[in-house]
């Protein structure tokens, strides 16, 4: 297929209000500091948007103002994430029909253990149900599911299958991914915040970054530094951002990059509940981080 997932692409908060409603006046503000520097792509409804909390309506009404907000001014990706077959291909379609949404981002099931080719399948029912381009969505650590190179060469031939994100924080899976698929039309997107610029190294061809949310500018020098040969300055703009993605150990994921995102003036609200706000400690040390990053 003709798109290309490039560059970095933040995996956007969603915004809500106390009584938990979308607060689209937080997230067009959001959208417009991500556009100020430089972001290449907005991906609603991955892990750092709490894609398991919202219904149907919600996730519909939420692309529909990305569209309005972003105006073609970066690529729009879209979760696509269930734990069945079934549900993961009702989402795609709900996708589609919203329209002008370029990829889809596809999580392997979570909780129940799969076989190999039951991963694989997964993935090919859900390609042939649908004509976007898909990437698949490796995140171990969290569905304790994994797609291993050989299945990802294998998915990699289904024509609308275009690329994998790797959030399993293994450097060695992401080398194989990218040293299999050689020679395809294929790309590789790092998910592990600290290693984007290993993986630019290696022959990624971007990054999904939730720390981007609260640093964008900085996550787009460690890609363009990179693509202009300032691996100096790309390797010191990846320093600063490890330093945020360490500190989102603080607290049950994605609070540190919400209570990031209030310190700096972006207020998304509150995670979903059962996740609990940052306690003062963690609040004073997470306003150290971003004073050392030299965006507070």
């Amino acid at each position: 297929m003709s798109f290309t997932p490039e560059g970095i692409v933040i995996p956007v908060v969603t915004p809500i209000d106390k009584n938990e409603r979308f607060d689209e006046i937080a997230y067009r503000k959001l959208v417009e500091y991500f556009v100020e520097n430089g972001v290449h792509g907005i991906f609603p409804f991955g892990t750092t948007g709490e894609f398991y909390a919202f219904d149907d309506g919600f996730y519909r009404h939420m692309l529909e103002v990305t569209k309005d907000a972003v105006k073609g001014r970066m690529a729009i990706y879209a979760g696509a994430n269930h734990i069945t077959t079934r549900r993961a291909v009702e989402i795609a379609k709900l996708v589609e029909d919203v329209g002008d949404i370029e990829a889809l981002s596809v999580l392997t099931p979570m909780f129940i253990s799969q076989t190999r080719q039951e991963v694989y399948e997964y993935y090919r029912e859900i390609a042939e149900a649908t004509c976007l381009p898909i990437v698949v969505y490796n995140n171990r650590p969290k569905t304790n599911v994994m797609v291993d190179p050989a299945t990802v060469v294998q998915l990699a031939e289904i024509p609308n299958i275009v690329a994998v994100k790797d959030s399993t924080g293994d450097m060695n899976n992401t080398a194989e991914y990218l040293r299999l698929t050689q020679g395809m039309d294929f790309h590789v997107m790092m998910g592990r915040d600290t290693l984007i610029y290993a993986g630019l190294c290696y022959g990624a061809s971007g990054a999904i970054a939730s720390c981007a949310n609260v640093a964008p500018g900085i996550a787009v020098d460690i890609y363009e530094k990179h693509k202009q040969g300032d691996h100096k300055g790309a390797l010191e703009a990846q320093f600063k951002l490890t330093a945020l993605r360490n500190a989102t150990s603080m607290g049950s994921f994605p609070v540190t990059i919400k209570e990031a995102l209030k310190l700096i003036g972006y207020d998304c609200g509150d995670c979903i509940k059962p996740i609990q706000p940052l306690n003062e400690e963690q609040r004073t040390k997470l306003r150290s981080v971003l004073q050392d990053m030299g965006i507070l």
